[in-house]
């Protein structure tokens, strides 16, 4: 895989938690309620999880392109 293609893979996985999280009309709800959490609340908590996920995603995407591009001089 080349560094530009780990770079275009990272990409979407640091704008979902943006994009899931900047249209509250989405999310702007009571039910369903889970344990009871209303919506509003547990939607933005699945985030916190998802936000991990995806920023461990792309770091382990970008990181070693990176290092390619260091060792190779080309930085």
């Amino acid at each position: 895989m080349t560094a530009r293609t780990r770079y275009v893979l990272a990409a979407p996985l640091l704008a979902a938690p943006i994009i899931g999280l900047l249209m509250p009309g989405l999310y702007n709800r009571a039910e369903p309620a889970i344990a009871g959490f209303p919506f509003f609340y547990w939607y933005q908590l699945l985030w916190v999880a998802l936000t991990m996920c995806t920023m461990s995603g792309a770091y382990f995407l970008v990181v070693p392109a990176q290092k390619a591009r260091k060792n190779s001089g080309d930085v």
